[in-house]
């Protein structure tokens, strides 16, 4: 039987993309995947949302590998978590999560190069040598495990593109199988990332880039498209904006645009 890590790793390939859907809850992992997602994923901050915190260092390891596990009990899809630093500045903490996620049943996970609680960056070596550890303990594990490598410092306003391509470049040579730069300044620079690699690249739907389609993405060579907190934060607009009308105007008509029990149920079995 194929492992769901080999599934991943397999829809890994340059110039046809598929959606990597983060999700938050056992609800929206299975209407995603009923409705066609091919991977699903976790979204820190969405996570964060639910446990009534903010976004960026604030979900322990053990809480969001219990979270990871939750999703992965519904679904037959392929789970990556989303770990922000590995839930610590030591390359051997790194290693450790790797190890822990993948027996909670995730295919992957990524990790980024940001100090948490905070925006710094790791220096240069100290964020290359804390994908190699990953990426040593993810080819010790018994089946195939996915280690993604964000390089923050853009998203953050850390550094540049060149210096985020620096990176992605190192994190590949310390066995990284993915790379992930959240939002480089321009379309431009996306394609900029994805040719200065070899390893398949994830690029963030959110915000500007949510004005490219998947065959924009797919020409420039990108290889997963994923959703961060996007979905998350267009359900939270819903919200925000329904208490509006309630508690300011007295209002309950978006209420009314709701979507159908007859429409819901059947993607959640």
């Amino acid at each position: 039987m194929t492992h769901p890590a080999e599934t991943f790793r397999a829809l890994h390939v340059k110039g046809a993309p598929f959606v990597l859907v983060n999700v938050w809850d056992k609800g929206s992992a299975k209407m995603m995947q009923n409705m066609g997602a091919k991977a699903l994923a976790t979204s820190s901050a969405a996570h964060a949302f639910t446990m009534g915190r903010p976004d960026g260092g604030q979900i322990t390891r053990d809480e969001a590998l219990a979270h990871a596990e939750d999703i992965v009990s519904v679904t037959h899809l392929p789970v990556q978590g989303d770990f922000e630093n590995g839930f610590g500045d030591d390359p051997a903490t790194c290693a450790e999560t790797v190890r822990l996620s993948a027996e909670v049943g995730l295919a992957g996970i990524c990790i980024e190069d940001t100090v948490l609680p905070g925006n710094a960056a790791y220096d240069f070596d100290l964020a290359v040598e804390r994908i190699r550890s990953a990426a040593v303990a993810a080819k010790e594990l018994k089946h195939d495990f996915v280690l993604t490598a964000r390089a923050d410092g853009i998203l953050t306003g850390q550094y540049d593109t060149d210096e985020a391509i620096r990176r992605l470049q190192a994190f590949e040579a310390a066995g990284a199988d993915c790379l992930y730069a959240p939002l480089p300044p321009s379309f431009d620079d996306q394609a900029r990332i994805c040719a200065a690699v070899d390893a398949p690249v994830n690029a963030l739907v959110a915000g500007r880039s949510c004005a490219q389609t998947l065959s924009d993405f797919a020409d420039i060579g990108v290889a997963r498209v994923s959703l961060g907190s996007s979905l998350a934060r267009i359900t939270h607009r819903v919200m925000h904006d329904a208490a509006k009308a309630m508690f300011e105007d007295g209002q309950f008509s978006p209420l009314s645009a709701g979507i159908g029990s007859n429409v819901v149920d059947p993607l959640l079995k």
